[in-house]
């Protein structure tokens, strides 16, 4: 097996770009990767392209990665692409099958991409998209929950029947309040919620004091995110104005959890002969880990985050101390929030301890989310997975400006895509080395 480095990488703006299309979105950013990489885009000998909601909200299908890429004026003629879907997970997927294409010999140069167009003026049409990325008899029970349409006894018994542990169905149900968010937010703010309040009942935390901790993440993340130029959203904020805005479901507010939003992400992938010759900047991948929840997982288990760190680590010969950066999956604040124990940065029950030394900032001993994360960044879900390599390279290379982590030589990415009963559907983890 070759060893495989990133030499170029690239992302649009992220934020609503309806005057744009996929094509559009997706051509600047595979041709930003090449410019960065410093090599002619006809170099290259495969693309894998990553895109998950196309089929709902623009009607591509099938040929998606084709649909952007090739065409009269591309400069990718005649090339394989490669199309790859798992929800928010998706450009993380595809970034380990080009690195394997390449580590095996297949290319030499690969494209990796990941490009959506989630904003739409029907809101509504957004988060059914959204609601794709979980078993339909698990959104529709919730959707009707949180419509009325069934009552919340019977809904339950419809959660447990498509596999939701029953102690999480009922602190969904709870959360969900008296039914008015049914068309004002995606169903997995709810099951953000729901973790939210298990952590607070394991941990023994008072839910206010929960929600402090989650304004403090969110605050971070969007200060980070005023210093990216690529940001849906570049304004700082404090916890209190955190605090102040709109609440979603409890215990999240507006300002904690991820924007809709178009965009896309790209790299490019090469062994480590072209790497040497090509690049005096280039950015290893020292470990790509996959795995999804397990049902048969018993209470005091590791998670399937907790799972895939643990196998990263030691494909990568480190461990969580030895990391200098980090890129984690904060659809919600509350999903960084319990990526800090997944990932090894602090002990179960103890990432309070984190936020309260400020440990997770960008002067602090391990930044996580110098991009502003979902939060901030945004979260157009093709896009995402790639986002944040793209981020960790900058980093490692020491190109990220005004949020530089000083002298950064270990980078590591956490994105994880859907839910199932039993949890995260998709889950990945990366670590990269310079």
């Amino acid at each position: 097996m070759e060893d495989v480095a990133i030499i170029g990488v690239s992302m649009t703006h992220f934020g609503k770009h309806p005057q744009k299309t996929l094509k559009d979105l997706g051509m600047e950013a595979a041709l930003g990767a090449c410019k960065h990489a410093g090599i002619d885009p006809k170099a290259i000998q495969a693309a894998y392209a990553g895109n998950g909601l196309a089929g709902i909200m623009t009607g591509q299908e099938g040929i998606r990665g084709q649909s952007v890429l090739l065409g009269p004026e591309s400069p990718f003629q005649g090339i394989p692409v490669i199309n790859v879907e798992d929800a928010c997970a998706t450009s993380s997927i595809a970034l380990q099958c080009a690195m394997n294409a390449v580590a095996v010999g297949m290319v030499e140069n690969a494209l990796v991409l990941g490009v959506e167009k989630l904003f739409d003026e029907d809101k509504m049409k957004s988060f059914l998209a959204l609601s794709t990325d979980m078993p339909v008899e698990m959104r529709d029970a919730i959707m009707q929950a949180m419509s009325g349409t069934i009552e919340k006894g019977k809904a339950r018994e419809e959660l447990k029947k498509v596999g939701l542990m029953e102690d999480m169905a009922d602190v969904i149900l709870t959360a969900l309040g008296d039914g008015s968010g049914v068309g004002q937010r995606s169903p997995f703010m709810d099951v953000y919620a729901m973790e939210a309040h298990l952590y607070a009942r394991e941990y023994g935390i008072p839910i206010e004091r929960l929600k402090g901790m989650l304004a403090w993440i969110a605050a971070k993340n969007h200060t980070n995110g005023s210093l990216n130029p690529f940001a849906q959203y570049q304004k700082a904020c404090s916890a209190e104005e955190v605090l102040e805005s709109r609440p979603i479901v409890e215990p999240l507010h507006l300002l904690m959890c991820s924007p809709i939003g178009d965009g896309a992400a790209a790299a490019v992938i090469t062994n480590k002969a072209l790497a040497r010759r090509s690049s005096d900047k280039p950015v290893w991948i020292a470990a790509s880990v996959a795995n999804s929840e397990s049902w048969d997982r018993q209470k005091g288990d590791p998670d399937c985050v907790a799972r895939a760190a643990k196998k990263a680590y030691e494909m990568a010969g480190i461990g969580p101390k030895d990391v200098d950066v980090a890129e984690v999956h904060d659809a919600t604040a509350v999903g960084e929030l319990l990526a800090y124990e997944e990932l090894g940065f602090a002990e179960h029950g103890q990432a309070q301890r984190l936020i309260s030394e400020e440990a997770t900032s960008l002067a602090g001993k391990i930044p996580v989310n110098t991009s502003g994360g979902l939060e901030s960044k945004g979260h157009p879900i093709g896009a995402t997975g790639l986002a944040m390599v793209a981020e960790v390279v900058w980093q490692l290379r020491g190109e990220a400006g005004k949020r530089q982590v000083e002298n950064a030589k270990v980078g590591v990415t956490q994105n994880g895509g859907g839910v199932t009963g039993a949890g995260p559907a998709c889950m990945t983890v990366h670590v990269f080395k310079r």
